[in-house]
């Protein structure tokens, strides 16, 4: 089903529903709500979002995004932890898209564990910026339906995102991302669409979901070594990992049957070598399953 052109959130139609609602955008919970309709038929439109796309979509607020959503056709189930815009998308959908498949879903999103409905096949959302990079994460982990992700963060956290080894921003969100798919810059978003107007500008930040790399540890063990690697990201990885491996001289011999250089940074590795390193975790003395 698609709406009528037009059909979007402005920005006197937010800041009257804001009003009415006595909603006051908050730092606590990152909210920054698009008023710009241009704006989110770029994001859309570079999600690939087509007629029966089943998206779920995290933190919609008042339903700027979920309308440019349920315009290109898609159904979509949103999931918001304000339980009083919860109450007025619902509303605010049927009045601009009254055939429209959606449904909303009261919850914190980093303790949904399942979904009304089809399984979603896309996320797409404008992620609050205090919580983006867990929530991608636990998205991706939670359901592994999702085969394509168009998110917008902050321009920085996109940048880390879809970082690649050796990059001087590649990190914890970079390798972890990588765990489950191919991550690269899209748009960028000026702070000028948004309000109340952030601090900082935006960007989109799209992920082609993939299979792992072929290991036989898991991604707890996995994500263990990548944390531990850039906890104090100047060390080596010989000293960065000693803790986890009970001593350097440990950590030394698990890298090196791993075919990586103890003295190395973790900036520099892929995820597919953090996996060979995670396959050293209890099969080297003194060291227990992660």
């Amino acid at each position: 089903m698609t709406t009528t052109p037009g059909a979007l959130l402005g920005p006197a139609e937010i800041r009257e529903l804001a009003g009415r609602l006595g909603v006051r955008p908050t730092k606590t919970l990152g909210q920054n709500f698009v008023h710009d309709g241009g704006t989110v038929r770029k994001i859309v439109r570079a999600a690939g979002v087509e007629p029966g796309d089943r998206v779920v979509e995290v933190g919609p607020g008042l339903g700027s995004l979920t309308l440019g959503l349920l315009e290109a056709g898609a159904s979509v189930v949103a999931v918001e932890i304000d339980p009083v815009l919860a109450g007025q998308i619902d509303a605010t959908v049927r009045k601009h898209a009254p055939d429209a498949d959606f449904e909303v879903v009261t919850a914190d999103a980093l303790e949904v564990t399942e979904l009304p409905g089809a399984a979603p096949t896309s996320l797409v959302a404008n992620l609050p910026y205090n919580v983006a990079v867990p929530v991608l994460l636990t998205f991706l982990q939670r359901f592994d339906s999702l085969q394509t992700v168009l998110v917008m963060v902050q321009a920085e956290v996109a940048d880390r995102l879809a970082a690649a080894p050796g990059n001087k921003v590649y990190g914890v969100p970079s390798a972890k991302a990588a765990w489950y798919g191919r991550a690269r810059r899209s748009l960028n978003v000026s702070r000028h669409v948004f309000w109340p107007e952030p601090n900082v500008d935006s960007a989109l930040v799209a992920i082609e979901r993939h299979d792992p790399p072929a290991t036989t540890a898991t991604r707890e063990q996995v994500f263990t070594v990548v944390d531990a690697a850039f906890a104090q990201r100047r060390k080596t990885l010989r000293a960065a990992l000693s803790g986890l491996f009970g001593s350097g001289a440990a950590a030394e011999e698990a890298l090196r049957a791993a075919d990586v250089d103890p003295g190395l940074r973790g900036e520099r590795l892929t995820i597919a070598d953090f996996a060979r390193i995670a396959e050293r975790l209890g099969a080297t003395p003194g060291t227990v399953d992660a």
